[in-house]
């Protein structure tokens, strides 16, 4: 985090404002080209041994294939997502929100070539196929999963009826990547690790270890025995029978003004006590 203040302070000038904006913009024209021109889409996809074959937009064009919706919630997903990066960018601010979004397309991106580059060096084959599994799709995941974490208690309708709140949907998230993360093979796996550590460097550079550090741990111990110390001592003690406050809740205690000192008594002998003077 305090890299991150610093980098801020450099370059917080540059974060683009609205960025899920052109997020939407983006896979609202890969919609047009998945069911115009479905055969350009191939074209666009994250393939690491044709991009080093020279087709490099192949970089940045993979943005473009939006992830698997149906058409009819199309509008109610592009809409849900706007509304996510906003509040998303709204509680982090505009240069952290850029990181998060744009540090998840790196990593995917790095992932990409890093498989490739495992199959092509040990093995000596250069797959193809690759970008099939590197898609927005997780990318979509890992802005949820975000914004589950810092609102957890918003609501959403599923299917317009059923209110759940953003914290359990987070949850359900987890747990079925988890599943894919097992039965995926391994570009399915490495997909969803690298388009996922934004989120675990997010959510694991946000967490608040201090509370979990030997000192704290001691100085919480230190305090609950001092005031159970404080709660073993009484306030009230009486100067002639020695009963405290313990003894029975309608005691009642009183300071004697003739007395030197100070001297309490309880009620069965402020007025009957013999008065101490100092002479």
């Amino acid at each position: 985090m305090n890299f991150l203040n610093k980098m801020e302070r450099k370059l917080g000038k540059y974060a683009i404002q609205n960025l899920t904006f052109w997020l939407i913009g983006a896979w609202v024209l890969g919609f047009i080209i998945q069911y115009t021109m479905p055969e350009v889409q191939r074209m666009l996809i994250l393939e690491p041994a044709l991009i080093l074959q020279g087709q490099v937009w192949r970089i940045v064009s993979w943005l473009l294939v939006p992830p698997p919706v149906n058409l009819l919630f199309l509008i109610f997903f592009l809409s849900c997502y706007y509304f996510i990066g906003n509040s998303i960018e709204q509680a982090i601010g505009t240069f952290r929100y850029n990181v998060y979004l744009i540090g998840g397309i790196l990593c995917s991106i790095l992932g990409a070539f890093l498989l490739f580059g495992f199959y092509y060096f040990f093995r000596g084959v250069a797959v193809t196929g690759i970008g099939y599994y590197f898609s927005t799709q997780y990318i979509t995941m890992s802005l949820f999963m975000a914004f589950a974490v810092i609102y957890p208690n918003v609501e959403f309708r599923l299917y317009f009826l059923i209110p759940i709140k953003a914290k359990w949907m987070g949850i359900v998230d987890a747990v079925w990547m988890a599943f894919m993360l097992i039965a995926s093979n391994a570009a399915g796996r490495t997909a969803i690790l690298a388009s996922l550590m934004n989120f675990l460097i997010f959510f694991f550079s946000t967490r608040n270890y201090h509370r979990v550090s030997p000192k704290e741990i001691h100085r919480k111990q230190v305090y609950r025995q001092q005031m159970r110390q404080a709660q073993s001592v009484t306030r009230h003690k009486c100067a002639i029978c020695g009963r405290t406050e313990r003894d029975g809740a309608d005691l009642e205690f009183r300071f004697c003004s003739k007395c030197d000192g100070n001297y309490e008594y309880c009620q069965d002998h402020l007025f009957t006590h013999q008065h101490m003077k100092q002479s």
